[in-house]
């Protein structure tokens, strides 16, 4: 049998952000999935094989560090990337928790993405809880 792919979740209000990392996460080979809000992350059926979370910080409802809260409180230890069009160093560092591995200001080059994720999937793959 075939091993998954890695499955990445991108949370971003912002529909072009969103399909647009998708994409890329895609092409490099990841399985991607995308929603509009943390509230439909957090229904997603495959909560648990999500391999890394990539959300944006700025968003209506709950925020990417409310979600990040949120599935640390559930025990979901997600590696998360924050993404954010309005950066500020005081959310980056009372944002970066462990399982925070990337903290990256919109636009970010891929680069400096798939760097986070490659950081992410070592990182999940030494405290695997499965």
């Amino acid at each position: 049998m075939p091993t998954k792919k890695p499955l990445i979740a991108i949370v971003d209000d912002d529909q072009s952000m969103r399909e647009a990392t998708k994409g890329l996460m895609r092409s490099l080979g990841f399985d991607a999935q995308a929603f509009s809000s943390a509230d439909d992350f957090l229904k997603f059926p495959h909560l648990n094989r999500t391999a890394c979370l990539v959300t944006d910080i700025h968003m209506p409802g709950m925020s990417g560090l409310d979600l990040h809260r949120t599935l640390v409180a559930l025990g979901e230890n997600i590696p998360t990337i924050l993404i954010t069009a309005y950066p500020n160093e005081n959310v980056h560092a009372r944002g970066l928790g462990p399982d925070i591995v990337g903290y990256l200001a919109k636009p970010f080059g891929e680069q400096d993405l798939l760097k986070c994720i490659r950081s992410a999937l070592v990182r999940g793959s030494d405290g695997d809880n499965d």
